[in-house]
């Protein structure tokens, strides 16, 4: 059998932050709760079902900065990333 797959150390964040759909048209403001080398989880002030698969987090509204995330989970106005 094979060995549990180990999760990337998660640290606590609490930090604004946009992420950019529509290819950097449309940037929505999210908050980063937590942050790792392979993800984050992230809360937005609407629900996070309409979010799309690929996305684009920064920590600064410039949508040219920033890292693309494929979209893991959502649960309300929760969802989780993982880096591309």
């Amino acid at each position: 059998m094979p060995p549990p797959k180990k999760r990337a150390a998660r640290k606590l964040l609490s930090r604004h932050a946009w992420i950019t759909l529509d290819g950097g048209f449309a940037a929505r403001h999210c908050l980063v709760q937590d942050i790792s080398d392979s993800g984050a989880k992230i809360t937005m002030d609407e629900d996070a079902s309409q979010l799309p698969g690929v996305i684009r987090m920064a920590f600064a509204r410039d949508a040219r900065t920033g890292r693309s995330c494929q979209v893991i989970w959502r649960r309300g106005k929760s969802a989780g990333v993982r880096f591309l």
